[in-house]
């Protein structure tokens, strides 16, 4: 399909916007009109799943049947089987003549089914047989009638999680699913956000008799930052909130633009305490600093954890347990920071133990021991190396001391240092001690 029949057909229904992602949904949309295959539209609410329904009409052998547009979240369970496929007279109370149901009414025509989602599991088995078959029987009646409709359902939800938990038909889900359509939400439309404001703000200008809305470039941004969770629906109330309200001044900049958006729906992103708009701090630093000076604070806290790790490694045997209980208390924001939580026992373990810095502390008393996936410690670094030459060489003492007390019996020189036999092992041949 060529970008001026796409161009074509948005003009025809409405359609404003540019967005590839847009401009594919049509396409499909397009093609697959001619033929009478069911289709399943999936979007946010009000992203204009309808409109795509209307096109898919239009552009079929059907558009001179009738269409109907039902919302099944919006008819009560106990009342959607006569609504759809109609009931007998007498079939429940109230029901004093016979009526027709929609699929009966549409024959020949589309029938659209928003939020099909929301439909009950026994209509659904009544609308996989009118699918499969063409078939219906109204409520209150044994006589099996015939329809020939075209079926185009939308949704906003996950149909596929929906089955998961049982509460839509497997079946029906790959019945509905036989072309698939995504309208994009509002906010991945990039500049269409603006032309659609554009085209809101004139229509209520006209309506209201008033100047219509200007944005000025700081407005426009601040617009097309906005997530819109409700979708063209949301923008469209949005403009017509500021054609109404904003009587003095028709030209709105960004800063008067954020009374009207609500800022609780502004970004996913995190936002700087006491920061405002533009992100600036009450220091004057912008986000971008005190993200710097976040990470360079974090990288020092690192330092200092192995710092401490390495001295409990160490120098586990001039500690006894409460000592060492207390040191990993004073430091618990370090061990915080680097995903480790302490276990009732007072024994801390890394939340992740597969990485290179992996590693376990028992601050049982008198039981110390670091080690990581393969009991190791040797792959602490620090900041200089000055201060990495330093603690190897009181390592090297601690381990030379230890095997000269015990007559260099290495079990118990490592219970002594409160590291594993294997651990010390490794540490004698890194410091060719053997």
């Amino acid at each position: 399909m060529t970008p001026s029949e796409i161009q074509s057909i948005k003009q025809r229904f409405g359609i404003i916007g540019n967005a590839p992602a847009l401009n594919y949904a049509i396409q499909v949309a397009a093609q697959v009109a001619p033929t009478d295959m069911t289709v399943l539209i999936t979007g946010e609410s009000g992203s204009g799943k309808e409109s795509f329904s209307k096109i898919i009409h239009a552009l079929s052998p059907r558009k001179h049947g009738q269409f109907i547009a039902v919302n099944c979240g919006a008819i009560p369970e106990g009342t959607i089987d006569s609504e759809l496929f109609g009931h007998e007279k007498g079939s429940f109370t109230g029901a004093s003549e016979a009526r027709k149901g929609y699929f009966e009414v549409t024959n020949g025509g589309t029938i659209f089914l928003d939020e099909i989602g929301e439909m009950p599991l026994g209509t659904q088995a009544r609308l996989l047989r009118v699918l499969e078959n063409g078939e219906f029987i109204r409520v209150g009646s044994s006589k099996v009638q015939k329809t020939d409709v075209r079926v185009v359902t939308a949704t906003n939800v996950n149909l596929l999680d929906a089955v998961r938990e049982s509460r839509f038909r497997e079946d029906l889900y790959y019945r509905l699913n036989t072309v698939p359509i995504t309208v994009p939400p509002l906010r991945e439309r990039g500049e269409d956000i603006y032309l659609l404001f554009r085209k809101f703000a004139t229509d209520f200008a006209e309506r209201y008799r008033v100047k219509p809305i200007s944005l000025t470039p700081d407005a426009v941004q601040e617009l097309q930052r906005f997530r819109f969770p409700g979708n063209i629906r949301q923008l469209k109330n949005i403009a017509e909130q500021i054609s109404v309200l904003q009587t003095e001044q028709r030209e709105v900049d960004g800063r008067r633009l954020r009374h009207y958006l609500p800022q609780d729906q502004s970004s996913n992103l995190p936002m700087l305490i006491g920061a405002t708009a533009d992100g600036i701090a009450p220091s004057g630093l912008s986000e971008r600093d005190l993200l710097y000076k976040v990470l360079f604070d974090m990288r020092r806290d690192m330092t200092d954890l192995k710092k401490l790790v390495l001295e409990l490694a160490a120098g586990g045997a001039r500690h006894d347990g409460n000592q060492a209980q207390e040191l990993v208390r004073q430091n618990s924001h370090l061990f915080a920071a680097a995903g480790i939580a302490p276990y009732e026992t007072g024994r801390l373990t890394r939340s992740a133990p597969d990485g290179p810095d992996s590693f376990i502390i028992n601050a049982q008393p008198d039981e110390y021991e670091v080690e990581d996936d393969a009991q190791r410690v040797e792959d602490i670094s620090h900041e200089t190396e000055e201060e990495s030459l330093s603690l190897e060489a009181k390592e090297k003492e601690m381990i030379v001391k230890a095997l000269k007390k015990h007559h260099n019996k290495r079990k118990y020189a490592a219970q002594d240092l409160g590291i594993s036999e294997r651990t010390l092992y490794r540490k004698l041949k890194q410091y060719d001690l053997e």
